[in-house]
């Protein structure tokens, strides 16, 4: 693992008409908390606008909230986004309420990992950490 010569960057990203933030907001928190430098998207976003942002703001992570059950629509869209804008080294990674069999699916398709309800912070922090460290270097 290297030393990095700045902070982490995440992006955490709400998408769609779902609008519940509570558990991105702890996340988002947990991972300042951590050292990390987080941009929280808001509430309503559009798989576009996600990848803009990570773009625009040079992001190591996108991480995508989503309790609405559109994770079979959203995340292989961000995936093709990201494609496309040649993300190819940022890491892709969720959480929220998503069966065991959508999360492989969405693995296989190109999501890291999902994080269920309950995770503790600190296992999401340390899996980006080390996925950063391993990955990327700045």
């Amino acid at each position: 693992m290297t030393t990095q010569k700045r902070p982490i960057r995440v992006l955490i990203a709400k998408v769609g008409l779902d609008g519940h933030d509570r558990g991105a907001k702890v996340i988002a928190t947990a991972l300042r908390d951590a050292g990390m430098e987080v941009i929280y998207t808001g509430l309503r976003q559009t798989p576009e606008m996600v990848v803009n942002a990570a773009l625009q703001e040079d992001v190591d992570v996108i991480g995508v909230s989503i309790l609405s059950g559109a994770h079979n629509t959203v995340f292989p869209k961000v995936i093709d986004l990201m494609k496309l804008k040649e993300l190819n080294d940022v890491l892709l990674i969720g959480g929220g309420i998503i069966p065991d069999d959508d999360m492989l699916t969405l693995n296989q398709q190109g999501v890291a990992r999902l994080f269920p309800p309950g995770t503790p912070t600190t296992e999401i922090a340390d899996y980006i950490t080390d996925w950063v460290g391993k990955n990327r270097s700045f």
